[in-house]
């Protein structure tokens, strides 16, 4: 399997937000060393950048208890092919993104059989099961951690961790402002990046949209689609809601360039509220998911926000509309109510550049590739 080269680099992502930042590692590593051979679990731009995927992320990411048990089959299959690539290519060094359940099992295989880790954008602990930071400390060489507080965190149970500085703002243009004016009649659409999620988000966003239009006809909708969604299930959901090219459009991924011309975004929970909190648009946050799971997570969770934006800046800059009071009616009051008054629309646009101050500058992938490098023996140019 392994191609002619100084080292073999496992590398896994579970879901397309760490397929992108993956594949921007995996560049500034070939940067530095063109000879290395990648090999893991990821989507298409880690193909791009060279990675031979052995299984898409697509097929494994999930969220939530009931989630995951769907999925059972396919999560056992690919971690039986992650542990066995592990016991027969023997890596030089096994790179983990996020996807704490799957990536912890895959971890342990690797401690068993010597091989270094290092987990780049290490899973939210901080927010609920805190013990999992003993089971990192045991498993993990070194942790590459993305958001400012999350140092001090593993400081404090002696986990060898560097701050890299967040990922999103290595996308070119990510660190500077908006380059164009917003338009006060585009509203961005972000139901997700899961089929599960664009199910459960979608119907009731675009129900949400129609509200407002009752109220402000001149507005129009805009949807960035993420690779991994169907298009199928977008479609379907579309012609059920009588949804029609005239007011909503629909985009191949510019999910970012959305954001910048929006003049507000409604957004499921995750990365992409962090990103849009880096582009400076005001947004709403919304989630569902199943009952179970959401007890579950209620009941462990130990923080006080979902969104990344409102945790770094200790306050809701951003609205959170958490599962039954993620209805349309709720959707289209809050955004209403962010549209129709400057000066709320004014302290927003304030609030998120003072968290974008507070997330540092580019360079999250090369300082990471500089860690992988140093475990794998190397020093980078």
């Amino acid at each position: 399997m392994q191609e002619t080269g100084s080292h073999c680099v496992m590398i896994i992502a579970g879901e397309a937000s760490g397929d992108i930042h993956g594949a921007r590692l995996v560049q500034a590593m070939k940067a530095q060393n063109p000879d290395l051979y990648f090999c893991g679990i990821g989507g298409q731009s880690m193909a791009k950048s060279g990675v031979r995927i052995l299984v898409d992320a697509k097929d494994l990411s999930v969220v939530g208890i009931t989630e995951i048990l769907e999925k059972a089959g396919t999560l056992v299959n690919g971690l039986m092919m992650a542990r066995e690539v592990l016991r027969q290519v023997k890596p030089d060094l096994l790179i983990l993104i996020d996807f704490p359940d799957f990536n912890l099992m895959v971890a342990k295989t690797a401690r068993k059989l010597g091989i270094k880790v290092l987990y780049y954008i290490s899973p939210q602990i901080w927010a609920w099961r805190k013990n999992r930071v003993k089971k990192i400390k045991r498993l993990v060489d070194h942790v590459a951690v993305i958001l400012p507080f999350e140092k001090e965190f593993y400081d404090a149970y002696d986990v060898p961790a560097t701050y890299v500085g967040h990922p999103l703002l290595d996308h070119e243009g990510a660190d500077n402002e908006p380059k164009q004016k917003r338009n006060p009649n585009l509203i961005g659409l972000l139901p997700g990046s899961r089929n599960r999620e664009v199910a459960s988000l979608l119907p009731a966003m675009l129900e949400a949209a129609a509200i407002m239009k009752e109220q402000l006809p001149d507005l129009r909708f805009v949807l960035p689609l993420a690779p991994t969604v169907d298009q199928d299930l977008l479609d379907g959901i579309m012609e059920k809601a009588h949804a029609d090219a005239s007011w909503v459009e629909v985009r191949q991924g510019e999910a970012r360039k959305v954001m910048e011309q929006s003049q507000l975004v409604i957004a499921a929970s995750g990365t992409v509220t962090l990103e849009a909190a880096l582009a400076l648009a005001p947004t709403v946050i919304i989630y569902r998911m199943s009952t179970i799971s959401y007890w579950v997570a209620k009941a462990v969770a130990q923080v006080e926000f979902v969104g990344l934006a409102n945790l770094i800046g200790k306050k809701e800059i951003m609205p959170e509309l958490i599962q039954d009071e993620a209805n349309p009616e709720n959707m289209a009051a809050k955004s209403l109510e962010i549209l129709l008054n400057p000066r709320i629309l004014a302290e927003i646009h304030r609030d998120l550049t003072e968290v974008k101050k507070l997330v540092g500058g580019p360079g999250a992938s090369q300082l990471t590739a500089q860690i992988a490098l140093d475990l794998l023996g190397e020093t980078a140019s």
